[in-house]
């Protein structure tokens, strides 16, 4: 379908689709995405070169809600490939948090105590410019069979693991039967008793909560969480708001975390709306990441001491259950370091 828009216009939504369709035609061309956002050349140009090192993925769902002829709609800056991204900045390095030295086995890392995480796959509906597995993810390798033999024994062997996260990329990007498959393998560890996923499709690809979708989360013993991804209230439409509907009332806890972005979310207006918002879908506020110094990415860092400020411009205009923990994550260290 050809999106066409005027300048003053959102994005038309497209048509509806599988989810699995809506992530085939994600935009995946910097010249397409600048011609249906009506952008100028100059940034055509910057997005080309940008996106050798990591290639743009924005679901046409998601671009729809971004503003024509804004380059700075924040929306757009998450997944813009931009100039900025080629400068090398001191500090800001590939493994920004120290996967590797937490891998047990291929796709399987344990930092904090009793949770592991598991890598089910590379591959991400949406490429966050600022992620801090960017460099894992440029290329997508699908990994349906990511619980293999060494995870299995390595889980099984480690009694003081009690939850098993599922994160990657985006576990969600698994089909039904593949994500059925590693969750119940999973419940027959008999040491486990939870199962979080991490995922952005709820967000950014909402027809990926299907009907199906809280049942196949809820078909073993263990206790599922869901940690869905928004960072701001423009993320959240309607149909946001029915997927979190359908996941809240099958039973599944759904919590949000957001990454504090520079040009994003950076003022207290912005993450007043988004928790207004997420708390009104029944969605819990979780936490606010500091940015993992993520080599290309230094162009999103806010300064420690405008999200300590920030975060106290929320405690005064928001209930205590609606504030999330402001928080950065320090490699080495067996916890996430809270920072208001």
């Amino acid at each position: 379908m050809a999106i066409v828009a005027s300048s003053t216009e959102s994005v038309p939504t497209p048509p509806e689709r599988s989810w699995q369709d809506a992530l085939t035609l994600a935009v995946r061309d910097p010249g397409e995405l600048c011609r249906l956002l009506q952008l100028p050349p100059d940034i055509h140009t910057a997005a080309i070169r940008a996106a050798h090192e990591f290639p743009l993925c924005a679901p046409l769902e998601y671009v729809a809600r971004m503003r024509p002829g804004n380059p700075h709609d924040p929306l757009l800056r998450q997944v813009l490939p931009i100039e900025q991204e080629l400068v090398e900045v001191p500090g800001y390095r590939v493994d920004p948090v120290d996967d590797k030295p937490a891998t047990v086995c291929p796709g399987l890392l344990k930092k904090y105590s009793g949770r592991a995480l598991i890598v089910a796959t590379t591959c991400c509906a949406v490429h966050c410019r600022y992620c801090f597995r960017r460099h894992l993810t440029r290329q997508c390798q699908p990994r349906p069979s990511a619980l293999g033999h060494s995870t299995l024994t390595a889980l099984s062997g480690d009694p003081s693991v009690e939850e098993v996260l599922l994160s990657g990329g985006d576990p969600l990007t698994l089909p039904d039967e593949h994500l059925t498959e590693l969750i119940g393998r999973l419940s027959r560890i008999p040491h486990l008793r939870r199962i979080r996923v991490h995922s952005r499709l709820p967000v950014v690809i909402p027809r990926r909560v299907t009907e199906q979708l809280p049942a196949i989360l809820r078909s073993t013993r263990l206790t599922p969480i869901l940690v869905v991804h928004s960072n701001h209230p423009n993320e959240l439409d309607s149909d946001v708001a029915r997927a979190a509907a359908r996941l809240v009332d099958g039973g599944i806890p759904v919590l949000n975390q957001s990454v504090l972005l520079r040009g994003v979310n950076d003022c207290a207006e912005t993450l007043i709306q988004l928790c207004q918002r997420l708390v009104d879908m029944r969605i819990m506020p979780y936490y606010l990441h500091q940015l993992d110094p993520v080599a290309c990415a230094a162009h999103f860092q806010v300064p420690i001491a405008r999200g300590r400020r920030l975060i106290a411009q929320l405690r005064a205009a928001l209930p205590g259950y609606a504030i999330p923990r402001y928080v950065q994550e320090l490699p080495g260290h067996t916890g996430k370091k809270v920072l208001a």
